[in-house]
């Protein structure tokens, strides 16, 4: 059986393929919502964050053989409690993650971390449109709460992303609740209902609508600070499903 980190929607789209494929899986996903698409499909699943420890004890009762962590390209301690996790198991790991965008314009600053892109638009003055989730959110707020600043923040319409807006102070008409994909178009609108002068995102790949974004705001003249993804040397490293396959052939051959 193959542990198979779920972490975005393509990885969840794998998932299903992999299934169909014949391979038996045990899923795993931050949220009960991020299930909905495996339940539908009938792959087993288990929502919540895993500790090494966790992982290791469900590799182990399960006597899974491989992992495959499709995390989210910024889920960083994820892929590393898998990565150990299997090493620990002496199984094999293999990274599936979406693939870059390149984007080359002079409107562009990359930075290596959240912190580097919030000290970096502390000098900004107007309407900063923060497009990377809730997550890292106090990051932000810690640095751009400020009186010449209107921090907007795009999130997920849930009620623990709300909660966190406002034990941060982030007021109710500077949350845009709501959930992708988005269009270039919708991008671009909400860039100009909101008067947005910089935006903050980071590099989660087409599959995370981040060329629309940055089409968007090019296309309007809005600076840009990316945030590059975290510089993880992974094993068995792919970039497409078909590649996932190749990798998983290579190692097993499967009975269904």
């Amino acid at each position: 059986m193959i542990l198979f980190l779920a972490g975005t929607s393509d990885a969840r789209a794998l998932a299903i393929q992999l299934k169909n494929q014949g391979y038996p899986l045990l899923a795993t996903v931050v949220t009960e919502s991020a299930a909905d698409s495996l339940k539908a499909e009938g792959i087993s699943y288990k929502v919540g964050r895993l500790s090494e420890n966790d992982m290791i004890e469900l590799i182990q009762m399960q006597e899974m053989t491989t992992v495959i962590d499709a995390s989210h390209p910024y889920a960083e301690e994820a892929s590393k409690t898998a990565m150990a996790a299997a090493k620990a198991c002496s199984i094999p790991y293999i990274r599936y993650e979406r693939p870059n965008e390149q984007f080359t314009s002079p409107l562009i600053t990359e930075t290596e971390s959240y912190e580097e892109a919030a000290k970096l638009a502390q000098s900004h003055k107007g309407t900063i449109m923060l497009t990377t989730g809730s997550k890292t959110l106090e990051i932000f707020t810690k640095y751009l709460m400020r009186d010449d600043i209107r921090l907007v923040c795009r999130m997920l319409p849930n009620m623990g992303n709300m909660e966190k807006c406002h034990k941060l102070g982030v007021k109710q008409k500077d949350i845009i609740a709501i959930q992708g994909p988005f269009s270039e178009s919708l991008n671009k609108a909400l860039c100009e209902q909101y008067e947005v002068t910089l935006m903050i995102t980071k590099e989660s790949g087409k599959v995370g609508s981040v060329d629309e974004k940055m089409t968007a705001a090019l296309d309007l003249g809005i600076p840009v600070i990316l945030i590059k993804r975290p510089p993880l040397v992974y094993e068995n490293f792919c970039t497409s499903f078909e590649e996932v396959t190749q990798r998983l052939g290579g190692l097993y051959t499967w009975q269904t």
